[in-house]
């Protein structure tokens, strides 16, 4: 079978407390998201948050709805935001074709019910990150690319955080239930990514590093602000984060990092921002 999946429940902060690194890993790491001819599925009981990925090689892989969904198609009540990280390839949405390169995204609305991924070049296959939530209603299925999006340039080279943030699945640019993904491009020299953290109790996130360098980490800090934790992550892992808890990450390299959002709060904005000197 081509569909791959797990579930993952929801954790108490105060639990979380007492977990040991394998228990951290255990709950938040998603450690396999990309595997060659394959697609693999995170359903997260956090906002019923599904990630993973899809990397078509020798032939198309089509989507289909998996054992929690209870349904008979994936988008049967959920929508879908996909985004390229690697060679060009196509995403066929009820017969409609869809080309996307490099770092373009797609949105598919509910009620869509044929999903079909296949690569280019199977030398060189295209790698579709995916992120689903619930919809309350059906909207329809648009191409994305970095011209469409809306670019945030944020922090300083003084503090090893100067990003670029496009905003690809945003309400500034499409409209969507719940589901919101961008892009973040952390600059040459820079190694911080969203700091100063902050947590946003109306919301929770999952982000996905890639273009991590061989033999390069990423140290991602999760928790409580007062009483954080760390998990070391490698290309092309994702780690799920709790609305309780920050988000927040640096490399030993330049990185690249989705991030996918889903809950009430549709406000990019509407965070509570935690300085680096209050972090514990």
């Amino acid at each position: 079978m081509s569909i791959h999946f797990e579930e993952r429940f929801a954790s108490h902060p105060s639990d979380v407390k007492h977990y040991d690194t394998q228990q951290l890993r255990d709950h938040f790491l998603i450690e396999k998201v990309m595997e060659a001819g394959k697609i693999h599925l995170v359903y997260s009981h956090y906002d019923r948050y599904i990630a993973g990925g899809a990397v078509p090689v020798n032939g198309p892989l089509e989507l289909t709805a998996i054992e929690p969904l209870k349904a008979p198609f994936f988008c049967y009540r959920r929508e879908l935001g996909i985004i390229n990280v690697g060679g060009k390839g196509t995403v066929s949405v009820d017969g409609k074709v869809y080309s996307m390169d490099f770092k373009e995204a797609l949105y598919i609305g509910k009620g869509s019910e044929k999903i079909v991924f296949t690569s280019e070049n199977s030398a060189q296959p295209a790698r579709f990150y995916l992120n689903s939530t619930p919809a309350h209603k059906e909207l329809p299925t648009r191409h994305i690319t970095l011209k469409d999006a809306n670019v945030l340039q944020m922090g300083s080279q003084q503090t090893s955080n100067e990003r670029q943030i496009n905003q690809l699945l945003i309400s500034k640019v499409i409209e969507t239930c719940q589901l919101q993904m961008g892009m973040t491009e952390l600059r040459p020299g820079s190694v911080w990514n969203t700091m100063p953290a902050h947590t946003h109790s109306r919301r929770m996130e999952v982000y996905f590093y890639f273009n991590v360098p061989e033999g390069q980490a990423i140290c991602h800090f999760m928790g409580q602000p007062q009483e954080t934790r760390h998990i070391w992550m490698v290309n092309e892992q994702a780690v799920i984060s709790p609305n309780w808890s920050i988000h927040s990450a640096a490399g030993t390299a330049n990185y690249i990092f989705i991030w996918g959002m889903a809950g009430e709060n549709l406000d990019y904005a509407d965070m509570d921002v935690v300085q680096p000197n209050q972090l514990r």
